[in-house]
């Protein structure tokens, strides 16, 4: 059994003890096993951090604390955060660029499918999508993200144990995430969750988020707490508008029209601003060699005289033009397209 990790847990667990609470003794102490000994925990208290801790290994479940490589950054950045959480599945996920997308449990069949293709772009950018496993919004989020290609991956982050499916509607989504993607939860492993853990999830899937999107919402919905923890972290939060007249609309038009979210609207909020800047840089290293070409087609050793450069040189920016699609090889040379 790993010691360190057990006095880490056992300090944790102890009631009464809180991220807060936590570091302060830690501070105090010089490290959790001093901690824990200086506090007044039971035996029972004891064998039942290590009977978690023994579950945990049967189920392959992983301890990351928050002075590992393996926590996520993001999420130790976040004022507050857990200074243990338990992950089942691929680890290597929570270093990944990540996108927090959350919303109404009763979300619209529009309302899915628009955040599921959105999640999907984001997974084919390379992030990672966290969010709640709930049913509704979530699901659609964390089925979008998995639907991309490549190493599409999502994170979901549970309000109970990594190892407590809920709802057991989302049981074979939640296979399909260990499969390719990332439980977490800061709760002990074997843990029924109750009212409150919810809001406390809320708050990790904000905290590991670098930026989040709000779906469909009501007022007091537990993804507009999200997105208020989100505003607390300093993060961005976009939203995307509802029709007014729906109850679901609240949440995200209200941010929206605070000022306090930008409008979401598709994807090409997030990349087209990305994808443009690549071609602007192409077209500004090659402006040079693409002046010198126009509807009349060139030879490589004319531009190479004109541009002053080397044959080889020249031959090479003319493939990577030519590769971006910017001009073309004909008879007698090259023209642009």
């Amino acid at each position: 059994m790993d010691e360190t990790l057990f006095y880490k847990l056992l300090v944790i667990r102890t009631k009464g003890v809180g991220a807060v609470r936590y570091n302060e003794l830690i501070r105090a102490h010089g490290d959790a096993e001093a901690a824990a000994k200086s506090m007044s925990i039971s035996g029972d208290r004891m064998d039942a951090v290590r009977r978690e801790m023994d579950m945990a290994a049967s189920m392959g479940v992983k301890y990351i604390a928050d002075d590992s490589d393996e926590f996520p950054e993001i999420y130790k950045s976040a004022r507050n955060h857990a200074p243990i959480i338990s992950a089942l599945g691929n680890t290597a996920t929570l270093k990944k660029k990540t996108i927090g997308m959350v919303g109404t449990r009763h979300a619209t069949a529009a309302g899915m499918k628009f955040m599921s293709s959105l999640a999907r772009e984001f997974s084919n950018h390379g992030f990672a999508v966290v969010s709640g496993m709930a049913m509704g919004t979530d699901a659609a989020a964390h089925s979008g993200a998995l639907a991309g290609g490549g190493d599409s991956e999502t994170i979901a982050v549970l309000a109970g144990g990594v190892d407590y499916i809920w709802p057991l509607e989302n049981e074979r989504l939640y296979r399909e995430i260990v499969e390719r993607g990332c439980i977490v939860s800061d709760m002990p492993v074997g843990y029924a969750p109750v009212q409150n853990n919810f809001i406390a999830r809320n708050r990790v899937v904000a905290g590991m988020s670098e930026r989040l999107i709000l779906g469909e919402a009501d007022e007091k919905s537990g993804s507009v707490a999200t997105a208020n923890f989100t505003l607390d972290l300093g993060r961005g939060l976009w939203a995307i508008p509802s029709h007014p007249s729906d109850a679901r609309s609240v949440g995200p038009n209200r941010f929206i029209k605070d000022g306090r979210a930008k409008l979401c609207s598709g994807a090409s909020d997030f990349f087209a601003s990305i994808d443009d800047a690549k071609t602007d840089a192409k077209k500004t290293r090659d402006s040079a060699l693409l002046d010198l070409i126009g509807s009349v087609p060139v030879s490589e050793s004319v531009l190479t005289s004109l541009a002053k450069k080397s044959v080889s040189e020249t031959l090479s920016e003319l493939v990577m033009l030519e590769l971006d699609g910017l001009v073309k090889k004909v008879r007698g040379g090259y023209v642009r397209t």
